[in-house]
């Protein structure tokens, strides 16, 4: 670690209601003593300790949330000689031996501010081999329903994708099922977990939207603005969910296995992730890699260009392409072409989870075409168009009456004619 956090593991003695351990790897080796303390309602033990740096490490499984961009503003508070009013909380389990890792689960980004400070030892409230799960729930819940803390959206479905995780976990022990099947589905889990049946729905489809978000091949990703208020990505979170997600994958539960058709490779879950992922790559690749550029940013582009100021071409088109209610329209365009692809070739689907069907490599020559020629469209390069169609925000209509019409819903020429998907699919010749 830069600053020398996560060194060491924390060796632990609990004796009589004491929590006893000493910090060797700072040369401290006096013995340090905290009474363990009961909490009444969840029936979980704690201590406070307060803990050299070295020995603090990430819980990223209870909260995956990286440091955001408000540690500028708790760096100047700790700065002014402001207390901290709550302490981190933390973690050890014990029960595979007396050398553990302690790890913190909240209170991250006041610890990062105080040791960019110089503060080398931090106050936390240590829960003594606490139930994951439980704490993993109260901690999702403190940043979603309960709104104590703002997790980005991001975070939220890690989260929930971890909770499914444990649901999982859970299912098996009660079903008396080894740890590794997977011969049950997702309505199986809600039925069994019929209290929380809204959660668990949610946390099924967060799995999927985490797992297309992480996956290691997503190339889109470097262009995903995921706390939502930077500018130097073109593409937020919240425009992901509006309309990839929202758009391709089904949002109802599936009744066949998690392990169905799992080594043919067509396993539904899997196949949507995969051709989302696939999707997410083909934009990245014709419009952002190598054309956005990061230094660059989205900050007051539309403002450069009204005064004149030199933006590339391509990172302008890309910028415009990215943005909510613009990429809204051309992605369903995109939806209605793997549609029509289908219908055209006598395939019978359920257009509701038309991902969770392999997409033929012509289908995808065809979002290759349209996507090319969606790129090449004029009004992407037109300055002019700067202070009107993209001065401001618009909604999702108005850009679709400009690529249906060619113009404006206030009377702007912005194309000498309204789009055809069937001649943007179209190879050129």
């Amino acid at each position: 670690m830069e600053f020398g956090g996560a060194k060491h593991e924390i060796s632990i003695r609990i004796d009589n209601n004491l929590f006893k351990t000493t910090f060797p790897g700072v040369q401290d080796n006096d013995i340090v003593t905290s009474p363990i303390h009961e909490d009444e309602i969840a029936g979980f033990r704690y201590t406070f300790l307060n803990l050299p740096i070295e020995y603090l490490h990430h819980d990223d499984h209870i909260n995956p949330r990286a440091i955001g961009s408000n540690l500028k503003k708790l760096i100047e508070e700790f700065h002014k000689g402001l207390p901290q009013l709550h302490v981190s909380l933390g973690l050890v389990d014990t029960r595979n031996g007396r050398s553990t890792k302690l790890k913190i689960f909240d209170g991250q980004h006041k610890a990062a501010a105080q040791i960019l400070l110089g503060v080398r030892r931090l106050p936390v409230r240590v829960f003594i081999d606490p139930d994951t799960d439980r704490l993993l729930t109260a901690n999702t819940h403190a940043g979603t329903t309960l709104r104590q803390v703002a997790f980005d959206k991001s975070v939220q479905r890690s989260l929930g994708s971890s909770l499914l995780a444990d649901r999982m976990d859970r299912y098996r022990h009660d079903c008396g099922r080894d740890e590794d099947d997977e011969s049950f589905s997702e309505r199986d889990l809600v039925n069994h977990f019929k209290s929380e049946s809204r959660e668990m729905k949610r946390y099924v489809i967060d799995r999927v939207r985490d797992s297309v978000t992480t996956h290691p091949d997503n190339k889109l990703r470097d262009y995903i603005d995921y706390g939502g208020r930077g500018t130097e990505r073109p593409i937020s979170y919240s425009t992901v969910e509006k309309t990839f997600y929202s758009f391709f994958i089904h949002g109802d539960l599936l009744t066949t296995a998690f392990n169905y058709r799992q080594e043919e490779g067509t396993n539904p879950r899997q196949l949507e992730i995969d051709q989302i992922v696939q999707l997410m790559n083909v934009i990245a690749e014709k419009i952002y890699i190598g054309q956005f550029e990061h230094s660059r940013g989205t900050r007051r582009i539309e403002h450069n260009i009204q005064k004149g100021k030199d933006v590339p071409e391509p990172h302008l088109r890309a910028f415009r392409m990215a943005r909510e209610e613009i990429l809204y329209n051309w992605l369903r365009y995109v939806k209605q072409i793997i549609q029509n692809y289908f219908v055209t070739t006598g395939k019978p689907i359920d257009e509701r989870k038309m991902f969770q069907y392999p997409i033929p490599d012509a289908c995808w020559e065809n979002i290759d075409n349209f996507l090319d020629a969606l790129k090449r469209l004029s009004l992407w390069m037109n300055r002019d168009l700067s202070i009107t169609v993209f001065g401001g925000k618009q909604n999702n209509d108005y850009w679709q009456e400009i690529f249906e019409s060619g113009r404006a819903p206030n009377g702007v020429q912005v194309m000498a004619s309204g789009i055809n998907l069937m001649d943007m699919i179209k190879a050129p010749t």
